[in-house]
């Protein structure tokens, strides 16, 4: 059971991403094309490059948090920890420079300035990447049970709503200190660099709470090498294979290794499930990151509105979605996480239809909130969902799982980005003009609308499936570790062979090793039964190499099971 001091202290730790990522979306088309005066294209080819850059980092990153644990410093701090560490400080440092303006080339020409801020950018992307994927990975290594993934998943989701709140209300109190002028313009520069320090103090005071209050377990990074168990002569030679569970438990135990087998990165381009959940993903941050950098310029350039009102109606969005994450989890109890993520994309566009048809006076002063209201909810349910769905997907295999945090992130920020310059290459106007109004509202809503349907369309393709079941396959590289692990002399006898082969299933059985496994069963379906009893259990389960989990006894005449 977890504590809600892991809870709440892991809820934290993306608050920096959170705050700069929702200046990022929000603010920066408004920024390079009304403060610094930008083109439309220019504008679109700086947040190209950041999600680019972002899209490439998020596989290297999660490639890399998945096997540094060898390093001392990982050992000791958590690799998934040290990793975030490292994307807080290069946030820290290059996120201002971007909106503190070209402090050399102030006069140049646009496409020198895009230079310039280039690198900024690209530091400030891999920074958040590094937090972002390593911040996520430790969900499935934190716990196992699906209910606490969920909570989870609508904490961090509830803080991502409450630091979008945090900024829109900022931005409010500083916009609104000036009520002499309609909409933005250059003379709004120094405001956007005080809304950014005030930001990224509040962002770096959560994120020291976060590596204050979350201790991440990373004795699998040793596996018992502070145990005062003297190491058996059954150590399997192997650095892919465990070894005796001598090496794991201080005392003696009745073992036991779940059928399970571990997956490294290139095993899920295997997995059908991997694409359909990847499609849901995209669809999801495809809907939530493109209404949140296109209403502010809906309201500006479409509906004409104060600039007070780029920060009042996000404001108002990520209330109600702050809201709606109070009822996610009894949500996905009651109707399973498909039928929730199905609801939360009609909300969501329900909003694109509202506002499709919204026209008129009244319309601009009163119904744009309910609308607001609709997006909001709609992409809070979507995407706490997806988060969910991604977490089931990766189940016990949290050896790789920052790998595939990595490659959902990569299609999300590469997706985003050709999206955004696509709709800024095709604005039919540079200056704001009736066109504009058209045009934004058709972004909104046959962009947005259809990015829901698109994740929507991966849902209804994962019905008749169980989320995490792992196909018919068994890697070489395993079958030949459990070939040496057999032939490795002075082993335990009591002990199975690692990893499991469907054969040997039938021949040895352990205390919990399920008496409906056969030897006709395949890998597909004893992941199947391993995750079932998982998310069917109230056990925890201790991360460790390849796959083994250690149950953790609750009771101490209970036997410890690996």
């Amino acid at each position: 059971m977890l504590t809600r001091r892991v809870k709440y202290g892991y809820g934290v730790g993306h608050v920096l991403n959170d705050l700069c990522s929702a200046i990022w979306f929000t603010y920066l088309l408004i920024y390079f094309h009304h403060v610094l005066l930008f083109d439309n294209s220019l504008s679109g080819v700086v947040l190209l490059i950041g999600q680019v850059a972002d899209a490439l980092s998020t596989p290297f990153v999660g490639r890399e948090a998945d096997r540094t644990d060898d390093l001392p410093f990982c050992v000791r701090y958590g690799r998934r920890k040290t990793w975030h560490l490292v994307g807080t400080i290069l946030v820290l440092a290059a996120f201002p420079m971007i909106f503190m303006g070209c402090l050399v080339c102030s006069g140049a020409q646009d496409w020198a300035q895009v230079i310039y801020y280039s690198p900024f950018v690209v530091i400030f992307q891999f920074g958040w990447a590094a937090t972002q994927i390593s911040h996520l990975a430790l969900i499935p290594t934190i716990t196992q049970d699906p209910h606490d993934r969920t909570e989870l998943n609508a904490i961090r989701y509830g803080f991502t709503v409450m630091s979008n709140v945090v900024v829109y209300s900022v931005t409010w109190l500083v916009l609104g200190l000036d009520t002499t002028q309609g909409g933005i313009t250059p003379e709004d520069a120094s405001k956007f660099r005080y809304i950014v320090v005030i930001i990224l103090i509040i962002g770096a005071m959560f994120a020291a709470s976060f590596h204050i209050l979350v201790k991440e377990n990373n004795n699998y990074t040793n596996l018992g090498a502070s145990s005062p168990t003297p190491t058996p002569a059954c150590v399997s030679q192997d650095p892919e294979v465990s070894s005796c569970a001598a090496d794991a438990l201080p005392s003696p135990a009745v073992v036991d290794v779940p059928p399970h087998f571990r997956m490294k990165a290139m095993d899920w381009f295997r997995e059908s499930q991997f694409y359909q959940v990847a499609l849901v993903y995209m669809g999801t941050r495809l809907f939530c990151n493109l209404t949140q950098a296109y209403v502010p310029i809906y309201l500006q350039d479409s509906l004409h509105l104060k600039q007070t009102s780029v920060a009042v109606i996000p404001l108002v969005m990520y209330i109600s979605g702050f809201l709606t994450t109070m009822l996610i989890r009894p949500l996905n109890k009651k109707m399973g996480r498909k039928a929730s993520f199905l609801l939360g994309a009609i909300l969501g566009c329900s909003g694109c239809v509202w506002l499709y048809l919204g026209n008129g006076e009244v319309y601009s002063k009163y119904l744009v909130y309910p609308m607001a209201c609709l997006l909001g909810s709609g992409g809070s349910v979507m995407l706490v969902t997806s988060l969910s769905l991604t977490a089931d997907l990766i189940g016990p295999n949290v050896e790789s799982g920052a790998f595939v945090y990595g490659a959902m992130s990569f299609t999300d920020k590469l997706s985003n980005g050709i999206a955004v310059m696509l709709i800024q290459s095709l604005n039919p106007c540079t200056k704001c003009c009736p066109q504009c109004s058209l045009y934004y509202r058709g972004v909104l809503t046959f962009c947005c609308g259809g990015a829901a349907i698109l994740a929507s369309l991966g849902v209804l393709s994962l019905l008749s499936a169980k989320i995490g079941h792992r196909s018919r396959h068994i890697s070489s590289t395993d079958e030949e570790s459990a070939s040496r692990d057999r032939a490795t002399p002075g082993c335990n006898p009591d002990l199975p062979p690692y990893p499991l082969s469907p054969n040997d299933m039938d021949g040895w059985q352990g205390e919990g090793a399920g008496q409906e496994d056969k030897g006709d069963q395949g890998e597909g379906e004893l992941t199947h039964n391993l995750t079932h009893n998982i998310e069917h259990t109230g056990e925890e389960y201790q991360a460790v190499p390849q796959g083994l989990r250690a149950r953790l006894p609750s009771d101490p005449i209970e036997d410890v099971v690996i």
